[in-house]
């Protein structure tokens, strides 16, 4: 990693063409571009599919296997008025359900909002900042029938259509792994990777382990203080299994690369790492930016991010503030796409890493 530090927000924006964020996926999820990036020298343009040229037998890729719920509900008081409910977690407690209100100051503690197509009440329990509420339902048996009845795919604010999801963002807004429901947006570097992908990796010799981490509402919290050092995250949760770990760690003490697939991938493993690797459930507000030692991993995937965003610190974490900047310079020159339905890149921030 570089040590060209910089602290000011306005170092991390950059101007973006707003034709280059993507509004759809690619015709097919590998068909994707892939931008190949060295801690130094030429950058390699690729299409995901001959992502497997660049790693190497006893690399281990680490997926986040977390599910997109249907977050994004509508329901109604008994007075009539409807209310747009944003369920920001699955909760323990299905008595203390995180969400977000819209419009918030229509919604007070102690009344009795209906979910119509499930016909599901919860009880409004308390009123938060910023629009968020607590909702008691009666079980997660009720919030599992709100989120299939009356809840759909909540898709990134800069995706901008007029007749909102699609059947094709059903699939395409979930990666081929996600196995554990529980985000409000997509691991996104994952929605890249095929069934077919995945097995060519494996039979040449890749590694392939899962962990759960749960994107949250805060990946799209933008930087508003000037000194980026005093940007707060919020808290999301993840799990690693005791198997993972344990291969985790003999990777480790073999020296093999461990490559994070996504941003929340490498948020999870950094977060966990102290000498090792530990399972079970955990919550994380790591915030990672320039000057950050990474502990985990040695490489990363992920997609283009947001100017400005906590996403373009940690991959400049990774490889330096003038090496990103370049970097996006030359994708934004090339017309790839950007944000979740965007392009992705391989960052090997060690020198001499690109052999394919």
């Amino acid at each position: 990693m570089s040590a060209d530090f910089k602290f000011e927000r306005e170092d991390y924006l950059f101007e973006l063409p707003p034709e280059r964020i993507a509004q759809t996926p690619a015709a097919r999820r590998d068909a994707s571009k892939l931008l190949v990036a060295g801690a130094a020298g030429p950058l390699e343009h690729r299409t995901f599919a001959q992502i497997g040229g660049y790693l190497r037998r006893g690399d281990v890729l680490v997926i986040n296997q977390t599910k997109v719920m249907n977050a994004r509900c509508f329901a109604v008081k008994e007075n009539g008025v409807k209310i747009e409910i944003f369920v920001l977690g699955i909760p323990a407690d299905p008595a203390e359900t995180q969400v977000l209100a819209k419009p918030a100051k229509r919604l007070k503690p102690d009344i009795d909002i209906l979910f119509p197509h499930s016909g599901v009440r919860a009880r409004v329990v308390a009123k938060h900042d910023q629009g968020r509420h607590t909702l008691a339902f009666e079980s997660l048996d009720a919030l599992s029938a709100v989120l299939a009845q009356d809840g759909e795919l909540p898709l990134p604010p800069y995706i901008k259509r007029e007749q909102g999801p699609s059947e094709t963002d059903g699939d395409r807004y979930q990666t081929v792994f996600a196995r554990e429901l529980g985000a409000v947006a997509a691991p996104t570097a994952g929605l890249h990777f095929t069934e077919g992908l995945l097995a060519e990796l494996a039979a040449a010799g890749v590694e392939i382990l899962r962990v759960t981490h749960h994107v949250g509402i805060g990946t799209f919290k933008p930087l508003v203080a000037e000194d980026i050092r005093d940007h707060l995250m919020e808290s999301e949760s993840y799990f690693i299994d005791e198997g993972t770990v344990t291969r985790l760690d003999v990777a480790k003490s073999e020296g093999r690369r461990i490559i994070a697939v996504g941003t929340t991938s490498t948020r999870c493993l950094e977060s966990n790492y102290d000498d090792g690797f530990h399972p079970g459930h955990f919550a994380t507000d790591l915030y990672i930016y320039p000057g950050y030692s990474f502990r985990a991993i040695d490489a990363l995937i992920t997609n283009f991010h947001l100017p400005g965003s906590s996403l373009i610190l940690l991959v400049s974490a990774l490889m330096g503030h003038d090496r990103i900047m370049d970097i996006y310079r030359e994708a934004i020159g090339r017309d790839y796409r950007f944000y979740s339905y965007g392009d992705a890149m391989l960052l090997l921030p060690r020198q001499g890493e690109i052999d394919a």
